[in-house]
């Protein structure tokens, strides 16, 4: 029997080990009458994938761990209060209403058969499934790399999921709150002190959003504390920011994150990241809050394909996005090392739907005997990134420019490109009361459970009546 290869799955079901459940599904019961097709990944590739095959005759199964697609680009907006998680996310199987052909899958795959065509997946629910498929489409992004640092990510978090953004906001919401109660200079300095780690799109995004939020937003609600007085400090290990962007373009948004008071440190490599801060070239930041905005990595599931891979473990595949060596196997998205024209694709929304497109394309002419009409081209239509209100940059082969009319064009070309006609709408009708009023839809910090206040609560009684180490504990004297 061929051998299955696993990733970790244990952590899905806290810890218990994966049980066999033997689920009716749709897809094995038509396994002899139609195709079956799996998408792994429910992102800007897997959807473009699945739209693409809507007059396809096959089942096509949509697989992902979350039950919603998220327009990553607008994710910064809800970790700093612009927006709120709903408002940039889509039920993904809401895909399944407009598209009689696809089935959505909420699970976490584990496993790649190639040889017996099937893959392994775990739903927290319903426990294992096993699918089959005929084509199978990976498409599952990547996740956060701390280049070898995985201690760091208790301290600095990243930003890939609503989950992330949601905890980011309120750890810094929270530094704020904190801020405003102590009477310690030194603590009260360090809770508004917001260091960032990695100087490009997402990073600097961030970083302009948090300092006009400070400057801004927060304004007048306290009484202690200004938020205005605030640290935001922005470290890339290169020579500059923005180092896919030109060196023009990346000097003036420079420019313009220091003019929002923010301080940009080039050449400096983080070497540890802790409760109290970050030591950066020898030297220590104390911080209350850091942000992590360095580097990717591809997840475990692509290592199971056994495939060539670059150095971010992506995989790498030929000029059809087919996996070499496996037939009917796709990698695209950020998880594909794609070259096109002489030059690798790079890791942006509009390459991932292009490649998504392109495979749907090329799974209906396989199914009809045909070939793809030729190999995968990537049109570049440019690299944009914002810099606060006003300000933007925009890149093409052609083009390179910035400011107040190219943010115009950046918050056109993203609102238009929002999963939904609600989102598109709330969107800009939040955007239009921030932009005249300065406030922000979502200054929430999510409260804590019940039972963790209680447990909180009974620990910080516990640690202050603790005798300090050395000296005995306080005895009241015998009244007399």
């Amino acid at each position: 029997m061929p051998k299955i290869l696993r990733s970790d799955s244990r952590s899905i079901l806290n810890g218990a080990p994966m049980r066999h459940v033997n689920v009716p599904s749709p897809v094995r019961a038509t396994r002899m009458l139609r195709k079956q097709i799996v998408i792994v990944g429910g992102g800007f590739a897997g959807i473009a994938a699945a739209r693409g095959l809507k007059r396809v005759d096959a089942d096509v199964t949509i697989i992902d761990r979350r039950n919603h697609h998220i327009f990553q680009p607008l994710l910064y907006q809800v970790a700093t209060a612009v927006l709120a998680p709903s408002e940039i996310a889509a039920p993904i199987r809401q895909l399944a209403r407009e598209q009689k052909n696809v089935s959505v899958l909420l699970a976490d795959v584990t496993g790649v058969d190639l040889e017996s065509r099937t893959i392994e997946a775990v739903s927290p629910k319903a426990g294992m499934l096993k699918i089959p498929f005929d084509y199978l489409v990976i498409a599952t992004g990547v996740q956060p790399s701390y280049f070898g640092h995985d201690e760091f990510a208790k301290y600095a978090p990243s930003l890939k999921t609503l989950g992330d953004a949601e905890d980011i906001r309120a750890k810094i919401l929270g530094a704020y709150e904190l801020a405003e109660t102590t009477n310690d200079e030194a603590v009260r300095a360090r809770q508004m002190t917001f260091v960032l780690v990695g100087g490009g799109p997402t990073g600097v995004e961030l970083a302009a959003s948090i300092a006009q939020l400070a400057t801004t937003t927060l304004r007048g609600q306290y009484r202690h504390i200004d938020p205005a007085d605030s640290s935001i400090i922005l470290i890339e290990s290169g020579k500059r920011i923005l180092p896919t962007f030109s060196d023009r373009l990346a000097a003036k948004a420079a420019k313009r994150l220091e003019k929002l008071g923010v301080r940009i440190l080039t050449g400096v490599r983080v070497e540890i990241v802790d409760a109290t801060g970050v030591v950066a070239n020898s030297n220590r930041i104390p911080a209350a809050t850091v942000l992590w905005t360095a580097g990717v990595a591809a997840p475990p599931l692509l290592k199971l394909l056994g495939a060539e891979s670059d150095r971010a473990g992506r995989v790498v595949v030929d000029p059809y996005l087919n996996v070499k060596q496996a037939s009917g196997v796709f990698v695209i998205g950020d998880a594909s090392m794609t070259v096109s024209d002489g030059r690798p694709v790079p890791g942006v929304a509009q390459a991932a739907i292009q490649e998504g497109r392109y495979v749907a394309s090329a799974i209906a002419r396989y199914m009809k005997g045909r070939a793809p009409k030729g190999p995968f081209r990537y049109a570049d239509r440019g690299s944009m990134a914002v810099v606060g209100k006003n300000f933007a940059i925009l890149e093409t082969r052609h083009v390179r420019v910035a400011g107040f009319f190219t943010w115009l064009v950046w918050a056109t070309v993203h609102l238009m490109a929002l999963p939904q006609l609600q989102n598109r709408l709330r969107v800009q009708r939040q955007w239009l009361w921030s932009y005249f009023t300065g406030q922000r839809s979502s200054e929430l910090i999510p409260e804590q459970p019940a039972r963790s206040r209680e447990a909180s609560a009974t620990a910080l009684r516990a640690k202050r009546s603790k005798p300090q180490q050395g000296r005995p504990a306080e005895t009241k004297s015998p009244a007399r």
